[in-house]
């Protein structure tokens, strides 16, 4: 009579920490405070330009897309400097950029400040995403990654949830000094982070190791592109940011407030429901995807997002009503499920595919692939929203979500090369 193996339990939180070093449990220490900034002023950037300012939504559109275009302009030598100088001094860049940024957009009174505002934070966040993603991949093990970029993602839910509460409750469209003040209290969030950086974390740069072959191995942009599994990769990312963060930040606000007629606080509201349902999911979804095959999960992450779209579409079905709010807090929760299943696995691609010494370049063409879609995002939900075609505009992404999902599996999936599919027999 033979037995039948059981399968090795799934690691736990408490192992994943007694496994991560010590500079990896200093950079999540401070995720949380960082991004409670960032949640003060994240649904509410729309509302402030449009009805603080007073600036047109069309010209709106337009505005919100110079962020994700400095940031994408900026991906490139990012990638190049990461490589050459280190993560960490790409990383003390990208909060003094917030720092300023934000203060800029507190006083934006006029047009020009506002882009000088919108110019500085995206500049910031188009380079942090790849020196961030480096330098975890510096301090992590490989073997920890995905449950690193998961639980990241927690914590970073975890503050914005936070400051989307306090935002939802501060802010006042008659009261413009209630805006300045969450703008401020999002520049003020990113000194703790300096601080760790210009000090207990000062000899932690993410620069390569040294590689014997370095002389020899590519690094140009287009000797990356063309290596296997990097262009269906980014292409994935693509639609998959088309028709998510980049939507979520700015077309979902827009919807609901000029379609779904759902007040400030309901706003605030629903991106805290997305983070609560990210908080509480998160390590729950870690252990379940935990050797799974990853372009499986974000297939699934499309059928989810698919599903969320359309419930945030029939938010305006009962415009100005207590349904539509609780339909646009129910998009938000749903469409967090499917970030649950994003978060820990792209990252993880993107770091288990680049060798260290092109980490920097990898990670900035998978920063510019997420940014690109955010730069034609605001005018075209602007756009369709702006002249009565919110029911295009629902069907184009959850098309492009059920389009993410077959290019994940159809792709992108038999391009990769053995074991950076989350399965070693992948």
């Amino acid at each position: 009579m033979t037995s039948t193996p059981t399968a090795p339990p799934r690691p736990g939180l408490s192992a994943f920490w007694h496994d991560l070093p010590r500079e990896g449990r200093l950079l999540l220490s401070i995720v949380a405070i960082e991004f409670v900034g960032t949640g003060l002023v994240l649904p509410f950037h729309v509302v402030y330009l449009t009805e603080v300012r007073g600036f047109a939504l069309s010209d709106v559109g337009l505005m919100l897309a110079l962020p994700p275009l400095a940031g994408f302009v900026m991906t490139g030598p990012a990638g190049a400097a990461i490589d050459r100088l280190g993560a960490r001094v790409v990383l003390v860049v990208t909060l003094l950029l917030m720092v300023s940024g934000n203060t800029a957009l507190a006083f934006a009174d006029s047009i020009p400040v506002a882009l000088v505002g919108l110019g500085l934070t995206g500049v910031a966040f188009g380079i942090s995403w790849p020196a961030t993603q480096s330098l975890v991949a510096a301090v992590v093990p490989r073997e920890i990654r995905q449950r690193y970029f998961g639980v990241n993602f927690a914590l970073l839910n975890l503050g914005i949830g936070v400051g989307g509460i306090v935002g939802g409750l501060v802010v006042d469209v008659e009261h413009v000094r209630s805006f300045q003040a969450i703008y401020l209290g999002d520049a003020v969030s990113y000194l703790p982070a300096l601080a760790l950086l210009l000090g207990p974390l000062r000899h932690v740069a993410g620069r390569p190791v040294a590689h014997p072959d370095a002389d020899v191995e590519v690094v140009g942009y287009l000797q990356v592109l063309r290596r296997p599994a990097v262009r269906p990769l980014l292409l994935l990312s693509f639609v998959g940011a088309f028709v998510g963060y980049s939507q979520l930040n700015t077309g979902m606000p827009a919807f609901a407030r000029a379609v779904g007629e759902v007040s400030t606080r309901g706003l605030g509201f629903a991106f805290a429901a997305n983070t609560a349902v990210i908080v509480v999911l998160q390590l729950v979804v870690l252990r379940h995807i935990d050797g799974l095959r990853r372009t499986r999960v974000i297939a699934a992450m499309g059928g989810v997002w698919a599903l969320a779209w359309l419930v945030l579409g029939s938010a305006g079905l009962v415009p100005g009503t207590v349904g539509a709010t609780l339909l646009v807090a129910a998009f938000a929760s749903v469409f967090a499920f499917g970030e649950t299943l994003l978060q820990p696995t792209i990252p993880a691609l993107v770091n288990d595919l680049a060798p260290d010494h092109l980490r920097g370049r990898y990670n900035a063409l998978s920063s510019a692939s997420f940014n690109l879609p955010s730069i034609v995002a605001p005018p075209f939900a602007g756009f369709l929203i702006d002249h009565g075609l919110s029911e295009a505009y629902i069907g184009i992404l959850v098309v492009g979500s059920v389009l993410t999902a077959w290019l994940s599996v159809a792709v992108v999936e038999p391009r990769l090369p053995p074991g950076v599919n989350g399965t070693a027999s992948s």
